[in-house]
């Protein structure tokens, strides 16, 4: 009777102990280990071959999309907007051909006067029409002429935007791989971090699954010396599992204005309760 009592103690014992573990292993999954990273990285390189001629940044700048980040020797292109700029602005061909044109009108106006009180043969009127005609395809031509130009210049300024790097992003530089007088053909040349809003990556147990939705607000915890608590978005729940592990992966977004969260930065992510059906 003793022993049987005795098995029976260690039976609920046993069951309390699985039971506590089980509920502690649940209560545990509310809070999961994360990583914070960057929204996006971007290895910066040049569209266009050419010897670097100075970088305007260094690691660590915050820098601004459209920000001139490095530019490339670019003289000869400078001189092609430079003269483009002067064909472009030049009206004297229209002048000369919109002058001519006017002389050929008051030129037809005489002759018809004349041929009609029959002063001059016809050849004359026929020679101050054609005139006319001509001087009006002249100013049309010289019109044309002037617009190409002007397409020339915009040509020109595009060839010499392409000596220019330009930040794609708001962010920092994360590492610079070239320095000036070096030739720049397929290689990056700046690599950059974009900081605002950051991801913060995490694995979460099978458990969660359907559980955890797109749009849901959490609190996600970096660890210190930054510390604190902050809100962070769900805005991807993976469609796969991982069978080996039991898990799936979410992704968070952790606004980041005023640039206090570092990325890379170990965290920790504390979801809603799940409810226990």
């Amino acid at each position: 009777m003793i022993r049987i009592h005795y098995c029976l103690i260690n039976f609920i014992f046993i069951f309390l102990c699985f039971a506590v573990s089980v509920f502690a292993a649940k209560k545990s999954t509310d809070d999961m280990d994360c990583v914070i990273e960057p929204y996006r990285t971007v290895e910066l390189s040049s569209p266009v071959q050419g010897v670097l001629d100075e970088v305007l940044v260094k690691r660590g700048d915050s820098v601004k999309k459209g920000q001139v980040l490095a530019r490339l020797k670019s003289g000869v292109e400078q001189a092609g907007v430079n003269l483009a700029k002067a064909r472009a602005e030049s009206m004297t061909e229209i002048k000369v051909s919109s002058e001519r044109h006017e002389l050929g009108k008051r030129t037809l106006k005489r002759v018809k006067e004349l041929f009609h009180k029959k002063l001059v043969p016809p050849n004359d009127y026929d020679e101050a029409s054609t005139t006319v005609v001509v001087g009006e395809l002249e100013v049309l031509l010289a019109r044309e002429s002037h617009h190409v130009a002007q397409l020339e210049l915009r040509r020109a300024e595009e060839i010499l935007k392409l000596r220019s790097i330009v930040s794609p992003i708001d962010g920092v530089v994360v590492e610079r791989y070239k320095s000036p007088g070096e030739f720049i053909e397929d290689q990056p040349l700046l690599k950059l971090a974009q900081v605002n809003p950051l991801n913060v990556e995490v694995i979460i147990p099978l458990y969660w699954l359907r559980t955890i939705k797109k749009g849901m607000t959490v609190q996600v915890y970096p660890e210190k010396p930054v510390g604190g608590a902050y809100k962070a978005k769900v805005v991807i729940v993976d469609s796969v599992v991982d069978s080996a592990s039991g898990t799936f992966g979410v992704r968070l977004e952790l606004p980041n204005n005023n640039h206090r969260i570092s990325a890379g930065l170990t965290c920790n992510v504390k979801f809603p309760k799940k409810r226990r059906k």
